[in-house]
């Protein structure tokens, strides 16, 4: 049986996730973007799709209140000529409009960003974009063992059918969670539509036997490859399902 979605299986805990690809027709980019959570602040969360944006909101403010609102409340994605997406508030200071590389676009939304002040854990900061010249990159910011930060970039082909991914964790649930290291993960994006996307997404990030289920929310963006303003999304909250 084909599991093109394998390498979520595999993993216990990932965090947040980001993935960027095109559709298997080649007429759509796609992105990506999941989070898991183990904590009751990390769990009251929803994705909010609000004008050009889709943003983390609470479910609970009372919950939400006991953990940082800075690190928990945030535009996810960002449409426009073309697509930001991070795990923070950076995805704000990503110019998917700008000139130059993806890594220098990148780069330069990343400047005054370092990994999370949640220690012990330390998150590293992932983000993503998609430009209109139709090429795109990732990124992760993640702590040294010195407290330095390490700034990794990586372009990536736009390949009909295939995917990248990156997330927070490297899939393990244990303390410290232990950071997302090497290359950006191949996917095989075979789903022809955001729902059946984002559903193949949410349903591979479900609880393994004897486990708890982390799955908070899942977003998938198709957007037309010639003009990524036309998109679709199909969002996946723990007890809701919306698109538009």
């Amino acid at each position: 049986m084909r599991q093109p979605l394998a390498c979520l299986k595999r993993m216990t805990y990932p965090g947040r996730l980001i993935a960027v690809g095109r559709d298997v027709s080649g007429a759509f980019n796609i992105v990506i973007y999941a989070i898991t959570g183990r904590s009751p602040s990390s769990q009251a969360r929803k994705l909010v799709a609000e004008g050009n944006a889709v943003w983390t909101k609470p479910t609970d403010p009372e919950v939400l209140k006991k953990g940082n609102p800075d690190l928990l409340v945030y535009p996810a994605l960002i449409f426009g000529a073309g697509i930001a997406v991070s795990n923070g508030k950076q995805t704000a200071d990503i110019d998917p409009q700008g000139q130059g590389s993806p890594i220098q676009i990148l780069d330069s939304g990343m400047k005054n960003w370092t990994y999370e002040p949640d220690a012990p854990i330390f998150t590293p900061r992932i983000s993503g974009c998609i430009l209109p010249s139709k090429r795109a990159a990732l990124s992760v910011i993640r702590r040294e063992a010195d407290g330095e930060a390490l700034r990794s970039f990586f372009e990536l082909p736009l390949t009909p059918g295939k995917g990248k991914m990156i997330s927070t964790y490297g899939g393990e649930n244990k303390d410290p969670l232990p950071s997302f290291l090497g290359e950006p993960i191949d996917l095989d994006l075979q789903e022809t539509s955001a729902k059946a996307m984002a559903e193949a997404v949410y349903e591979s990030l479900g609880s393994r036997p004897g486990g708890n289920d982390f799955r908070v929310a899942v977003v998938c963006a198709f957007a037309k490859a010639s003009d990524m303003k036309d998109h679709r999304l199909h969002i996946i909250n723990r007890d809701e399902r919306t698109w538009r």
